[in-house]
């Protein structure tokens, strides 16, 4: 087989592994062009597994973009959400919680050696000499990280899976509330607590802190509707695997929706993208 073919064959799961690293569909392409290219220019017959290889590689190059872009995101205009991938998700079943806008934005509280140690090991089944291997660590050292980050995200995961027919019932009640201003019905799916991120990147109206709380979230709603009048609309997308949906206005898609359930079944999380740049529509 050609180095471009093993490099065709492996780039899928080359993809998975530098999208959830780094939250970026940009970011893991350039990761993969860059990956390729460090591709061609090794003898691959001293390679044994070129699967390994390359995942070590791409994982490397993650680790690397990861650095870069938390500096970036220090200076970020509000809260900084991961670039979701709209469209059916072609991913093995058993990657696909991973793949959740809801996961990847947890992943963000990890630190970067964190991210990557969990992700191999937990989501990609590399063991842990292999994990030790790609950061550059010991053996001993890459069992902390995966076990601080499964620690963490265990914390602050829900503890239970949510029936996806449930989640689409609750995501279409909540988009109707929202084009009607019905802060009644609102009230009634919303948790108490609940939370919402909206990312806009400087460039379109959105919060520059999340959102606590189901009255605030509903005044932020409410004064999006005044800020932008115009016909609104939504149709559903997939995002990253589960039920979403594109707002439009005035027939140009404005914002994209997902919501996350806490076990009562409730909205415990609701996330807006108005980044222009990161509303990438399937072709």
């Amino acid at each position: 087989m050609t180095a471009e073919a093993t490099f065709s064959e492996l780039r899928p799961l080359l993809f998975s592994i530098a999208y959830r690293m780094t939250g970026s569909r940009a970011d893991a392409e350039d990761i993969l062009q860059e990956a390729y290219l460090r591709w061609q220019a090794t003898d691959q017959a001293t390679v044994q597994s070129p699967k390994a290889f390359l995942t070590t590689i791409v994982s490397r190059l993650s680790l690397d973009a990861l650095k870069a872009a938390h500096r970036k995101r220090e200076v970020y205009v509000g809260p900084w959400l991961p670039e979701p991938i709209i469209g059916p998700a072609d991913e093995p079943v058993e990657l696909a919680e991973s793949l959740s806008f809801a996961f990847l934005h947890l992943l963000e509280s990890l630190p970067a050696a964190e991210r990557v140690a969990f992700l191999l090991r937990e989501v990609f089944d590399a063991d842990y000499r292999e994990v030790a291997g790609t950061l550059e660590t010991t053996e001993a050292n890459a069992r902390q990280l995966v076990s601080r980050a499964r620690d963490h995200l265990r914390a602050r995961r829900p503890k239970r899976k949510v029936d996806p027919a449930r989640h689409q019932q609750l995501l279409g009640e909540f988009l109707r509330a929202c084009q009607a201003g019905d802060a009644t019905s609102l009230v009634g799916l919303l948790k108490q607590d609940a939370i919402l991120y909206s990312d806009g990147g400087g460039k379109r109206a959105a919060a520059l802190n999340p959102i606590y709380g189901a009255d605030k979230i509903i005044r932020f709603i409410q004064g999006l509707l005044r800020k932008n009048p115009g016909e609104v609309g939504a149709y559903p997308v997939d995002v990253n695997g589960k039920a979403g949906a594109m707002v439009t206005l005035d027939g140009r898609a404005d914002t994209l929706v997902t919501i996350e359930l806490e076990d009562e079944g409730q909205i415990g999380t609701v996330y807006y993208m108005r980044n222009p740049d990161k509303l990438r529509l399937p072709a």
